[in-house]
């Protein structure tokens, strides 16, 4: 918890492994026990409050964020003051031990609210990189940062990427897309439905505020915190989504994160963000994709939330290794 307030924005680091099939096959990291999960969470100062899995993945809702676990990936995303980084060699030390090597690396993160209040390495994005880049193997030899800017001082995208291809495009066959949106000033009505009563539980917190019908196809792993806070982790099939909840006036901030791919039907992700905008009324929201291969995502999330009084005040495009294309952008509220 910062001095001020707490800290909403998230510090998100995916990691992808490759190896051979016999070991994908038996579950890849997926065999990672999760004695062992838990350490790396401790070291990052976190711990697991609720939990399911699929076929596909296991998901994990932490009392600070998100964790997922691929088969060849994980993915984990942390608030507050956690020490995100300190889960890049763990993570990587015990898929080396199960015959993965770490062959991309990316990490992204907003703008702290309370940056004063963060602990090394997260003071600021040069100490993160320079930490960062001492986690890694040598052999992800193709690096980029960059702090992709807007017209807003609270909003601006920070994103390194690493990888041991130089490529910035993967094949075409590489469909998927994600969405990561950052959202502050939420509607103060609205942000009230966050605020935990004596016997208030995730479902119901997931039912009141309409979080269950952005995407009525998912199994929702949801949790309540106590006095306010919410986190939910959505799982369809092989593709996961995310939302985390600061409602305190002064500071309050939402998340939300999700997957999809570019042969979906077009008015899949425009409908899933009118939905994710009408449950917090932001008055300022950043919306990043990363894409790997050509894709005009980015302006169909514009036209989904302008008829909702989103303006949209900047539009930035960047491409990193491994990653693809970044393409960042910020909106404001019209309302009154």
């Amino acid at each position: 918890m910062a001095a001020s307030g707490f800290e909403g924005f998230e510090k998100r680091l995916e990691l992808h492994f490759s190896g051979d099939d016999p070991v994908i096959g038996m579950g890849g990291l997926r065999q990672v026990d999760f004695y062992s999960l838990e350490e790396v969470l401790h070291a990052v100062q976190c711990t697991v409050v609720s939990a399911v899995g699929n076929q596909y993945f296991d998901s994990y809702v932490l009392s600070e964020s998100s964790l997922f676990v691929y088969p060849t990936k994980i993915i984990i995303k942390t608030c507050g003051t956690t020490q995100l980084l300190k889960s890049v060699r763990p993570f990587i030390h015990y898929a080396c031990e199960i015959g993965l090597i770490v062959t991309e690396c990316r990490y992204t993160r907003g703008n702290y609210i309370f940056p004063k209040a963060q602990p090394y390495p997260h003071t600021n994005f040069k100490e993160e990189i320079i930490y960062l880049q001492d986690q890694l193997p040598n052999h992800l030899c193709y690096r980029k940062a960059s702090v992709m800017p807007s017209k807003f001082t609270s909003h601006s995208w920070h994103v390194f990427s690493a990888s041991c291809d130089k490529c910035y495009s993967l094949p075409i066959s590489n469909d998927l897309y994600s969405v990561e949106i950052c959202m502050t000033d939420l509607d103060r009505v609205l942000a009230r439905k966050f605020f935990k009563h004596p016997d208030t539980t995730g479902k119901q917190m997931t039912e009141i505020t309409g979080i269950g019908d952005i995407n009525s196809n998912a199994l929702i792993c949801d949790f309540a915190f106590d006095p306010c806070g919410y986190s939910m982790n959505g799982i369809d099939g092989d593709r996961y989504s995310t939302i985390h909840v600061t409602p305190e006036d002064g500071f309050s901030y939402a998340s939300f994160e999700c997957v999809g791919s570019i042969y979906d039907d077009r008015d899949d992700i425009v409908k899933v963000l009118k939905k994710v905008v009408q449950v917090f009324r932001p008055g300022t929201m950043s919306v990043s994709i990363t894409c790997t291969s050509s894709s005009e995502i980015w302006s169909r999330i514009f036209k989904a939330v302008e008829p909702l009084g989103m303006k949209r005040r900047s539009c930035t495009v960047d491409e990193f290794p491994a990653a693809g294309t970044v393409v960042f952008q910020t909106f404001t509220s019209t309302r009154k």
